[in-house]
C-alpha cells in the first residue's frame, strides 16, 4: 500500500512542460528528429535524454527513441518541476502604434526588443508592453504566453507586427496567416552584388552545427518548407539593397535564405554578416565598414509592409512604416561610399 502511494505522488508531481499536437499531414519522422524541429534551445542529445528517461509521452505513454510520430499524434514532455510561470505580466513600456480598432492593432516594432516573454527574456518584451496597453489579450489553444500574437519577427529585426484583440480576430488572422495570404515584405542589406531577382525555397530547420540558427535542406524531415521571393531596389557594389517577399513565415527565414545562397544580411552575427564579404583590403575601407557595423550593430532586416483583410469589415487593409533611422544611417553610408568610388 505504501509503495502505491509512493507511486500515486510521484505521478502527481511530473508537470507538462510542452504539448504538441502533430497535425493531419505529418509524415511518419522519428520522435527525436520531429521533437528537434519543434524545441528552442535544446540539443538533441537532450531531447534523447528526455526521451530515456521516460519523460517524453506520446498519447499518455512513454515511448523509445524509435517511435515514429503520425497524424494527430499528442506528445508532451513532463518533468518532474513546475513549469515557469507563463503569466504575463503588464509593463509600461512605449510603443509605436500605427493603427488601432476594436479588433487589431498595428505596432511598429523597434530593433531590440523581443516580441514575447520566453527562455532568458522573461520581462520588456512587446506582450508585456501588449498587456500593459489593452485589458485582455486573446490566448488560444498553443498559445500560452503569447496573448494576441499571431505572428513574430526577430528581437534585432524592426518593423511592422499586426495584435489580435480578442479571440475572433485571432482565430480569422491566423487562419489567414496559415494560408499564406497575408501580404509581408521586408526591406535587406545583403552583402554581395546581387544581379537579377529571384526565389530561394527549400526545407528550414536548426542546424546541426549551431542550434541557434536555421539551415535550409533539401530533405522534408528536417524542416518545414519555406519560400522567398527577393526583388533587386539597389546595386551598391559590395552590398545590394532587396525587397523580401515573405511567401510562408518560418524562424529567420529570410536570414537564413539569404545565407543559403551566399549573400547574408549586412551585419547579421549570427548568420556571418557581421565581417567584410566583400571589397578590398584597403584600411580605409575596412574602417569604412566598421562604422557602418556600429551604426547598424544589428541584421539589416525592416518588416516594411503589411496587408490582411480585416477580420470584421472584411476590407483589405494594407500599412506600411519607413526605415528606423538605425537601418537608414547606414544605407545612406554605402551610398555616399559607392558614389565617392564612381567618381574616382
Amino acid at each position: 500500500m505504501l509503495d502505491e502511494l509512493e507511486n500515486e505522488q510521484d505521478e502527481q508531481e511530473l508537470f507538462e512542460h510542452l504539448r504538441i499536437v502533430a497535425d493531419k499531414g505529418q509524415a511518419l519522422l522519428r520522435i527525436d528528429k520531429f521533437l528537434m524541429n519543434r524545441v528552442e534551445n535544446t540539443s538533441r542529445n537532450r531531447i534523447q535524454n528526455a526521451i530515456d528517461a521516460g519523460s517524453v509521452k506520446v498519447n499518455d505513454k512513454v515511448i523509445k527513441a524509435s517511435y515514429r510520430v503520425k497524424p494527430f499524434d499528442v506528445i508532451t514532455v513532463v518533468l518532474p518541476d513546475p513549469p515557469r510561470d507563463t503569466e504575463v505580466y503588464p509593463e509600461d513600456i512605449p510603443l509605436s502604434i500605427v493603427y488601432e480598432d476594436d479588433d487589431v492593432l498595428m505596432v511598429n516594432k523597434e530593433a531590440g526588443m523581443v516580441v514575447h516573454p520566453g527562455y532568458n527574456n522573461y520581462t520588456g518584451t512587446l506582450v508585456n508592453a501588449l498587456t500593459f496597453h489593452l485589458n485582455q489579450l486573446p490566448t488560444l489553444p498553443g498559445n500560452t504566453g503569447r496573448p494576441g500574437l499571431v505572428h513574430r519577427i526577430d528581437k534585432d529585426t524592426s518593423g511592422l507586427l499586426v495584435i489580435a484583440k480578442n479571440e475572433w480576430a485571432m482565430t480569422f488572422l491566423a487562419k489567414q496567416f496559415y494560408e499564406h495570404s497575408i501580404s509581408r515584405k521586408y526591406i535587406a542589406l545583403a552583402w554581395g552584388d546581387i544581379v537579377e531577382d529571384g526565389t530561394v525555397s527549400g526545407y528550414i530547420g536548426r542546424s546541426l552545427k549551431d542550434r541557434r540558427i536555421m539551415d535550409v535542406y533539401d530533405d522534408p524531415e528536417k524542416g518545414k518548407w519555406s519560400v522567398t521571393h527577393y526583388r533587386v531596389l539597389e546595386r551598391l557594389g559590395y552590398v545590394t539593397l532587396i525587397e523580401c517577399e515573405l511567401e510562408t513565415g518560418r524562424t529567420h527565414q529570410i536570414r537564413a535564405h539569404m545565407k543559403s545562397i551566399g549573400h547574408p544580411l549586412f551585419s547579421d552575427e549570427s548568420y556571418g554578416g557581421d565581417k567584410i564579404l566583400k571589397g578590398t583590403q584597403f584600411a580605409k575601407y575596412k574602417q569604412f565598414v566598421s562604422n557602418c557595423f556600429s551604426l547598424l550593430p544589428r541584421q539589416a532586416l525592416h518588416a516594411k509592409s503589411l496587408g490582411f483583410i480585416h477580420p470584421k469589415t472584411k476590407e483589405n487593409l494594407y500599412f506600411e512604416v519607413p526605415l528606423p533611422e538605425d537601418f537608414r544611417l547606414a544605407l545612406e553610408k554605402w551610398r555616399t561610399y559607392g558614389d565617392a568610388n564612381n567618381q574616382n
